[in-house]
C-alpha cells in the first residue's frame, strides 16, 4: 500500500479527531464499488447541486470496470485513513496507447492533506508501468481542487467546451499528460 505524508484531521459523525496516515490500496474489497458510486452521488449533489444523472454516469463507469476490466492494464484504488474510505481513482484503457484517469474523489472530510495528489500519482505510475504512452482525463470547471492537482502533476489542458450535464451548465475540460 502507498501512503501519503503527514496526518489528516477530520470529523467522524460530528466528532473531531486526529487521523493517521492515508494508505492507498487496490479497489478489491466488498463495498468498495458501491462506496465509489454512493459518495460521488452524495458529494457532487451537495457541493454542486448535480442531479442523479451524474451518479448514473459514475455507476456506469464502475459497472464497466467491474464487468469488463483488463486486469493487465486497468486498476482502481481506494485511499483509507484509519480503515475509513477517504478517496478513490480509476485508471482505465482509452485506447492501446492512452490511459484515462477517471472518477478521482477525496471525501470532503479528508481533503487538504495530499490524498488527491497521492491517488493521481499512483494512477500515473500504474499507467506508465502498464505501457501507456499518454494519459487523459475529462473534468468540469467547478472541480478546481482536482484541476490544481492535475496541473501540478504535469497535465495540460487540450480542450474546453460548454455543455449541459447533470442539471447544470458546465465547462468540460480535457487534459493530457505524456507518459
Amino acid at each position: 500500500m502507498a501512503e501519503t505524508r503527514g496526518t489528516t484531521r477530520g470529523t467522524t459523525r460530528g466528532t473531531a479527531q486526529t487521523r493517521g496516515t492515508a494508505a492507498i490500496r487496490p479497489l478489491d474489497r466488498p463495498g468498495d464499488l458501491g462506496w465509489v458510486v454512493q459518495r460521488h452521488g452524495e458529494i457532487y449533489a451537495d457541493q454542486f447541486g448535480w442531479d442523479a444523472t451524474f451518479e448514473e454516469l459514475v455507476a456506469q463507469i464502475v459497472a464497466d470496470y467491474a464487468t469488463d476490466r483488463d486486469t493487465a492494464r486497468e486498476q482502481a484504488w481506494i485511499a483509507e485513513v484509519d480503515g475509513v474510505r477517504a478517496g478513490c481513482v480509476f485508471c482505465v484503457r482509452k485506447d492501446a496507447d492512452t490511459a484515462q484517469l477517471r472518477i478521482l474523489l477525496v471525501d470532503p472530510e479528508f481533503r487538504g492533506h495530499g490524498i488527491g495528489g497521492a491517488l493521481v500519482r499512483t494512477c500515473i505510475a500504474y499507467a506508465r508501468a502498464a505501457g501507456y504512452r499518454k494519459m487523459m482525463l475529462w473534468t468540469n470547471h467547478p472541480l478546481t481542487a482536482a484541476r490544481k492537482i492535475y496541473l501540478a502533476e504535469g497535465f495540460q489542458l487540450v480542450e474546453s467546451y460548454e455543455h449541459e450535464s447533470f442539471g447544470a451548465t458546465l465547462t468540460g475540460q480535457i487534459y493530457e499528460l505524456t507518459l
